[in-house]
């Protein structure tokens, strides 16, 4: 009887341990399946939800500095949709590629190829707060197409400019920064990737371009190239090179009609970005210079060299004037000496790679019917406006009011066609918007990740007519988390500017039209704090400077400030071309009071609620 119970033991006992390894064996042959929401590349078929966009496409850059990834895009404004390709050289087991904030490799939108060993695999994806990549439960990115062909291996797909997906990246425009990476390894599962473990690097990129085709260049076009001089690149990360050219003598007016960028083959991924300006006319002869911008023994006189004339950044296409419209170039009243600056970025820091890159000038002696200018919209450069310490986002706007547009605008207005951006270090953002009648009108230009590192001009998808007695208002987004003293307005790098350069037509005598702070208010700022923490001596023959490095800062300090920046009155720069102010009172005008009605988002998602492409920070 015992032994009879000990048998049926046994066999239950045996039973029960051949399931569990059965059991055991499902799961591990699971685990190697494929991964749902991905899709097999194997089982490619083309069949697109629309039509494929016409090849090849017209935007590219390197992403590495190597220039083993190729990114090629086409934007269909229609469809609201982005088309991608990218073109590895030599992938081994996958790549990365996405999109981030800052570049960051954490909460970054992510698409990746990836091959488990036995088959190959695209999907949508995400990363963590640590980096880890887990699969998007909503797949957003169609894959259109993947094969070898002789210059690598060829991967393209779309995107929606919208997904309404919160963990996906909101193309708009302006700067996005784009990350990328390889698989070296084969992946069981993509919940193995951490970003943090493979090479990865980042760029910054123009996704969103017009859509309008160039117009013709005139049949006597010609060329002026303003390159680098057979430069030897500096084997650091970050280098800015200047260089003097001289103009022709005797040179006759000109208009530049379109300019291009002219790299040195195999220096594509490390010319970031340049620019060349003209030299003021009344500073005279400019000495011949080549070297470092920051080399504190160069000419004082390549300071005066600031009218900017071209600027380029990686991934930009050739810049054209508008059929009406060309830029100045030689004449009597111009300076015949140009500066031109090159920002090499060369993080692999290689060395002995020589550099003859620039902008080439496409000009004609067949004057367009109106001269284009430039504009300096935005704040004074003076430490007069500051952003306090530790802040995450602080707001700094420069006016132009009514009534310098109304004293220097023609009847009929202006027309602005472009423009270009400018912060220091400490800038995340930076807007300029057109105000009518106390209403907001329309953005002007608009980029939420602006980089100082990438400053390009700009062509509008639409022109803005500006009428005498409209309103400018250019409002610049900060960060200085990292920074334990208050950071001034000034020319340094690192202090701060908030400037939008409008290129437009027909040029007027007026060149800058900015604001600050009415002094007297910022000085009542100063004794009010002082006083509230127990300072009551008077500061006022302490220059502006010393007396923000003296405040003793903390978040009241901080609201008090941006309170001020917000409702104080304002002194205005109305400047003519030659340095001087138009005729009026400038001095102590109100704040200009405008209804905002420009805040709604433009791509509504179900329920109402607008695409984020990060969690909302908490404002100042």
């Amino acid at each position: 009887m015992r032994i009879c119970k000990k048998n049926i033991r046994l066999q239950d006992f045996t039973i029960m341990y051949f399931t569990a390894i059965a059991a055991l064996m499902v799961i591990l042959v699971a685990s190697y399946q494929g991964p749902t929401n991905a899709v097999e590349v194997s089982d490619l078929k083309i069949n697109p939800s629309g039509p494929l966009p016409p090849l090849p496409m017209p935007f590219r850059m390197s992403l590495d500095p190597r220039g083993d990834v190729l990114l090629s895009w086409n934007i269909s404004y229609a469809n609201q949709e982005v088309y991608i390709q990218l073109t590895v050289a030599d992938i081994k087991h996958g790549v990365v590629f996405g999109m981030s904030d800052r570049g960051e490799l954490t909460n970054a939108d992510l698409v990746v190829l990836w091959d488990s060993g036995t088959n190959s695999y695209f999907g949508d994806a995400w990363s963590d707060s640590e980096g880890h990549v887990s699969l998007d439960s909503q797949q957003d990115y169609e894959l259109l197409d993947a094969k070898h062909k002789p210059d690598g291996f060829h991967l393209l797909f779309k995107r929606p400019f919208s997904t309404c997906d919160p963990r996906d990246y909101l193309i708009e425009e302006g700067t996005v920064h784009v990350i990328y990476g390889f698989l070296e390894e084969p992946l069981a599962s993509l919940e193995q990737l951490n970003l943090s473990r493979i090479h990865t690097g980042m760029q910054t990129v123009l996704m969103l371009r017009p859509d309008t085709l160039p117009p013709i260049l005139p049949p006597d076009v010609r060329t002026l190239d303003v390159l680098s001089p057979n430069v030897i690149i500096p084997h650091q990360e970050t280098t800015y090179w200047c260089y003097i050219q001289k103009l022709p003598e005797n040179m006759p007016k000109n208009h530049i009609v379109m300019y291009e960028s002219v790299i040195t083959p195999g220096n594509e991924a490390i010319v970031h970005h340049m620019e060349v300006f003209e030299c003021s006319a009344d500073k005279g002869d400019v000495p011949e210079y080549s070297g470092s911008c920051d080399d504190k023994m160069k000419p004082n006189k390549l300071d005066f060299c600031r009218h900017v004339l071209a600027a380029w950044a990686m991934g930009a296409e050739a810049f054209y004037y508008p059929p009406d419209a060309g830029m100045p170039l030689g004449g009597p009243s111009s300076s015949r000496f140009l500066r031109l600056e090159v920002h090499y970025h060369n993080p692999l820091i290689i060395s002995g790679r020589r550099d003859s890159s620039g902008i080439r000038l496409h000009y004609t002696p067949s004057l367009r019917r109106y001269d284009a200018g430039i504009m300096e919209l935005g704040l004074v450069y003076t430490p007069i406006m500051a952003v306090p310490p530790k802040q995450n986002n602080f707001y700094l706007s420069g006016y132009c009011t009514s009534e310098c547009t109304q004293t220097a605008l023609p009847s009929g207005g202006i027309y602005i066609f472009a423009s270009q951006l400018h912060t220091h270090l400490a800038g995340r953002g930076v807007r300029t918007v057109l105000v009518r009648a106390g209403k907001e009108l329309e953005v002007v230009q608009e980029d939420k990740h602006f980089s100082t590192h990438y400053q390009t001009i700009r062509v509008l998808r639409k022109m803005t007519n500006v009428l005498p007695g409209d309103v400018l208002i250019t409002k610049c987004t900060y960060n200085t988390e990292d920074r334990s003293k208050p950071t001034l307005g000034g020319f340094g790098i690192m202090d701060e500017m908030c400037v939008n350069y409008v290129h437009y037509y027909p040029r007027t005598k007026l060149e800058l039209c900015k604001s600050h702070v009415d002094s007297g208010y910022l000085q009542k700022y100063f004794n009010f704090i002082n006083r509230f923490h127990g300072d009551d001596h008077c500061v006022c023959d302490v220059d502006v400077t010393e007396q923000y490095s003296k405040l003793q800062w903390d978040a009241f300090s901080g609201e008090v400030l941006d309170s001020l920046y917000n409702t104080a009155p304002i002194s205005m720069h109305c400047n003519q071309s030659s340095a001087r102010l138009f005729p009026g009172e400038w001095d102590k005008k109100p704040v200009p009071v405008v209804t905002s009605i420009l805040d709604k988002p433009r791509y509504p998602c179900e329920g109402g609620a607008p695409p984020t492409s990060k969690p909302p920070t908490p404002q100042v």
